[in-house]
């Protein structure tokens, strides 16, 4: 889910979005919070987390909305370079204000659905991993039904091909970047608040590894091309559980498990080196 938002603002903006992990950080700390701060009311769970949600999107949206206007439209015709380090700089203010307000100290994220695991064709799985694949997959067919079926789609589509004639056209440009930030801002925030609700806990600095994790997925599928994020995004996912499960294994014993993080950027190096344009291949076109 994170993968589409670098990959949908790489197709429109040629831009990669530093600072999406941080928007995921951000929905996560958001619902964390107001779990907490409803939990002595003896809500159900699953209003909890339908609550979690409901107040991380917006918040992440117009936090997304408003780093588009201030920092990145002024620099939307800089060269390249501008924009890329103006989006690590924005990652590590959100990282800093999210330090301020919420303190360095990890926030519980408390269980909310039951804990007792589900058999599904030989697995084991948790109820909260049974909804993380549901709303993932839900969710990722409706981008992908907005972007090849509605208005708003045709206008990102037209917009990634050549803003200059799309504006022509009758597109307004900056709003369809703007409703881009916003539609990735939103992913983001559900699946912050999933990861939070998946490993029980929220801090200021979590979305730095996901965030570059979904950039490697984003890279593996190719960048800018929807489905080739969600292709990335499985196949990095089933690579680095295998890699975790025999890495030990493969080194003798040198490298345990917790070393699967090294996997992504393994996948990263070699994508490069071999594929530059992804699995799928990139859906950028040559502006004039």
């Amino acid at each position: 889910m994170v993968a589409l938002g670098y990959t949908m603002v790489y197709g429109i903006l040629q831009l990669i979005n530093f600072a999406h992990g941080d928007v995921l950080m951000v929905g996560a700390m958001v619902g964390a919070t107001v779990v907490m701060l409803l939990a002595p009311f003896g809500l159900p769970g699953p209003v909890l987390l339908l609550a979690a949600v409901a107040a991380a999107v917006p918040v992440c949206v117009l936090l997304s909305l408003f780093v588009e206007r201030v920092a990145y439209r002024p620099l939307r015709n800089a060269p390249r370079l501008a924009p890329l380090i103006t989006a690590i700089g924005v990652s590590i203010v959100i990282q800093t204000v999210a330090m301020i307000i919420w303190k360095p100290n990890p926030i519980v994220f408390p269980d909310l659905l039951p804990t007792d695991p589900v058999h599904v064709f030989g697995a084991l799985l948790a109820p909260k991993q049974i909804l993380i694949l549901a709303v993932s997959t839900s969710m990722m067919a409706a981008l992908m039904l907005l972007v090849n079926r509605t208005r708003l789609g045709r206008a990102m589509r037209a917009t990634a091909e050549n803003p200059r004639i799309a504006g022509l056209m009758g597109v307004n440009a900056n709003l369809v970047i703007a409703a881009t930030f916003a539609i990735g801002a939103a992913l983001a925030a559900v699946a912050g608040v999933l990861v939070a609700m998946n490993y029980n806990i929220a801090q200021f600095s979590m979305g730095f590894i996901p965030g570059l994790k979904a950039f490697t997925a984003a890279v593996l599928g190719g960048i800018g091309n929807i489905p080739g994020a969600v292709l990335g995004g499985l196949l990095l996912g089933v690579i680095e559980s295998l890699g975790a499960g025999y890495i030990g294994d493969l080194t003798g014993g040198f490298l345990g498990s917790h070393y699967q993080d090294i996997f992504a950027f393994v996948v990263l190096i070699v994508v490069l080196v071999f594929r530059p344009s992804g699995l799928m291949g990139e859906r950028v076109a040559d502006r004039a």
